[in-house]
């Protein structure tokens, strides 16, 4: 028999190696019971999805655990989103509302949230709505209805009863089964056209006491906002039983209130989201990032973008090449110089498992998110140059319901400006009104619509000292009498040729005959490619109160998209500092900087961003090499600092201060650079 003091020696280490597991794991329970960021706190997230199909068999076979426990611990990102349901409308998830996958070797959904929920990070998941093709396939009476009476075969109808009897009841499965955290709908507004179902007909009809027009090249403006308005009911009534289900449930509508919809926020959803095209996203996301950054500055609401993680082909949709680290964090720059947060999207194979190769990426993504993340939240933009883009007119103008489709001017502009080394903001009305004097200068991108009382608001700003910049025959046309000059529409659409400088650039196009110009010419415009022949003026500034109307005779925007030359940008870059005679902020040393000025607390923050390289080359699906770019000179008219830091570097820089400029000189510009002025 043992005694107990010799029992006691034997044991006590192996009950003390007990005791040190057992604390270990409960502290290890502490850590695992994190609570997950909200959105607004995020800022880095991994988004996946495959779409799953009728033909997938045995999903979840070759996921595992330790994979994405792995893919978690290495990336550390702020949220994950993963499939759930795709636009084919079938499950990734065993559900039992809807179509499941034919078979399923594991649970994905599961083992996500598990993971996810030990490292306390938030899970999302990718839900198509409005795009449902087996929705449709079961239930026919479902379909948005075309306006010749056929059924769209992939659509629903946001007059049907799909909201409540599928999308509502699944992802409230969602919930209570997985503890989901949010949704982020995709195929939502931007599938979402005209329905003309007896029960929208109805509707419209009760509301109006009318019918849709018939077919015909007058676009029914009446029953296209009708339409807008039940999309926009849809997605209420989905967030109010989401939340009702789970109050700390959050939701977005894929591009809901972006460029796709630049209208005020009026329904409850809890962040804005959209997904870049795969190709020349570079430019693509500083155009998006600046519409939704406006959206989230005047509603207070959080924000991110998703790059594509890897470049394709539309019409050869397996021909795909995984992008570069260097390649998405100039992408992400874009994005998060503005304000926004980030995610990257990469594919599941058709099981549903991610694929551990590509975490590398992901992991240098991360670092170059979390380096920069202090100086890029809570930013508020230093207003500099305003580009309306005029919800009116896009309702005005567009046959479809919400798209970014057919905003070639606009898109151009803000290229060329940023190309010029402006700091851009894109702004429409209800953000716009109101608060016209804090920019010095307003750029109108080939608008044709205005209501009365906005084009009253801009005239009233330039009689105070500001200065309208009207791009294209129709901006120039709203203006035409307070610009003292006369405009004759040309529907013949042909070539002219941009003499400035000395030099000379083609331009395609409709360019108005206009008389009486007066005011001060800038740039010609010619019939023939030689500086020696007869030339109208490609611009002219007039003054009108203490400010200026300055008109360009031709569509720049749609021109700098098309058929890109440095001497459009040249051209732009004179008239805006032509009629911003001093400026705040002036970069020199390359125009293949684009520059965001922010404040940032009591800071004040530039972002210096390489957009050089092969973005723009569609042959070139990816790459890893950017040169850099330097020395870039700042000059900053400001209060004499005490400090200068180049971030994330943490270097102190040394300045100059003249005459109320801060002068600067960054030797290198490598991807993304900011600048901290305290």
């Amino acid at each position: 028999m043992i005694s107990k003091t010799r029992w006691f020696n034997r044991f006590c280490p192996v009950l003390a190696m007990l005791f040190t597991c057992t604390t270990l794991l409960q502290l290890s329970g502490v850590a695992q019971q994190k609570k997950p960021l909200t959105r607004r706190q995020s800022f880095f997230g991994i988004h996946f999805d495959f779409h799953a199909g009728r033909e997938d068999l045995n999903v979840g076979a070759t996921l595992t655990e330790a994979m994405v426990d792995s893919l978690l611990t290495i990336v550390k990102p702020d949220f994950i989103q993963v499939d759930c349901k795709g636009h084919p409308g079938i499950t990734s998830f065993p559900t039992t509302v809807g179509t499941p996958a034919t078979s399923f070797a594991k649970d994905p959904l599961r083992i996500f949230r598990d993971v996810t929920s030990r490292h306390g990070v938030a899970l999302y998941v990718h839900y198509s709505g409005v795009k449902d093709i087996e929705a449709i396939r079961k239930h026919p009476e479902w379909a948005r209805i075309n306006q010749d009476g056929s059924p769209d075969p992939e659509n629903t109808s946001v007059h049907s009863a799909y909201n409540d009897q599928l999308l509502i009841p699944q992802l409230k499965e969602a919930i209570e089964k997985y503890h989901i955290n949010g949704a982020w709908v995709d195929g939502d507004c931007w599938a979402t056209a005209p329905d003309y179902s007896e029960a929208s007909l109805s509707e419209y009809f009760k509301q109006t006491g009318k019918k849709p027009l018939p077919a015909g090249d007058i676009i029914d403006t009446g029953f296209m906002q009708f339409s807008r308005r039940s999309f926009l009911d849809y997605v209420q009534h989905y967030a109010t039983s989401l939340h009702k289900a789970d109050p700390s449930f959050q939701v977005a509508s894929n591009w809901a209130f972006t460029s796709f919809m630049p209208q005020p926020v009026n329904v409850d959803v809890d962040f804005i989201s959209g997904d870049l095209t795969p190709n020349n996203s570079v430019v693509n996301a500083g155009f998006e990032a600046r519409c939704i950054a406006s959206q989230a500055l005047k509603y207070n609401i959080p924000w991110d973008i998703m790059s594509w993680g890897f470049s394709m082909s539309w019409d050869r949709n397996s021909l795909q090449s995984q992008k570069s680290v260097t390649q998405l964090t100039q992408e992400a720059a874009e994005i998060i110089a503005v304000g926004g947060g980030f995610q990257c999207y990469f594919t599941q194979n058709r099981d549903a498992s991610i694929r551990p190769w590509q975490i590398p990426v992901m992991k240098g993504l991360a670092d170059f998110m979390r380096a920069r993340q202090p100086y890029c939240r809570n930013a508020k933009p230093v207003p500099q140059v305003a580009v309306l883009y005029s919800s009116f007119d896009k309702n005005m103008r567009s046959g479809s319901l919400f798209t970014n489709g057919g905003l070639d001017a606009i898109r151009g502009i803000t290229n060329v400006l940023l190309d010029a080394q402006q700091s851009v903001q894109v702004l429409s009305e209800h953000q716009l009104s109101g608060n016209m004097q804090e920019f010095p200068v307003i750029v109108l991108p080939d608008t044709k619509y205005l209501e009365s009382s906005f084009r009253a608001e801009l005239l009233e700003y330039a009689k105070n000292g500001g200065h309208l910049l009207l791009i294209g025959e129709h901006a120039v046309n709203l203006f035409a009498k307070e610009s003292n000059i006369q405009v004759k529409a040309d529907t013949v659409k042909s070539t002219r040729w941009l003499g400035f400088n000395g030099s000379m650039t083609a331009l395609e196009g409709y360019f108005p005959t206009v008389t009486n110009t007066g005011g001060v010419a800038i740039g010609s415009l010619f019939q023939v490619q030689d500086l020696r022949y007869p030339s109208v003026p490609a611009s002219t500034r007039n003054s009108y109160g203490k400010g200026t109307i300055t008109s360009v005779f031709a569509n720049l925007g749609v021109n700098y998209l098309s058929n890109q030359s440095y001497l459009q940008r040249d051209f732009i870059e004179a008239l805006v500092h032509d009629s911003y005679k001093q400026p705040l902020l002036e970069v020199k040393g390359s125009h293949l900087v684009h520059v965001v000025l922010n404040k940032v607390n009591d800071s004040t923050v530039l972002h210096l961003i390489n957009v050089g390289g092969q973005h723009a080359n569609a042959s070139n699906y990816s790459y890893d090499e950017l040169p850099p770019i330097g020395p870039v000179k700042v000059a900053l008219r400001q209060p004499k600092p005490h400090t200068v830091t180049l971030e994330p570097a943490h270097r102190k820089l040394p300045f100059e201060y003249k005459n109320g400029q801060l002068l600067i000189t960054v030797p290198s510009v490598a991807i993304h650079n900011i600048l901290i002025i305290k």
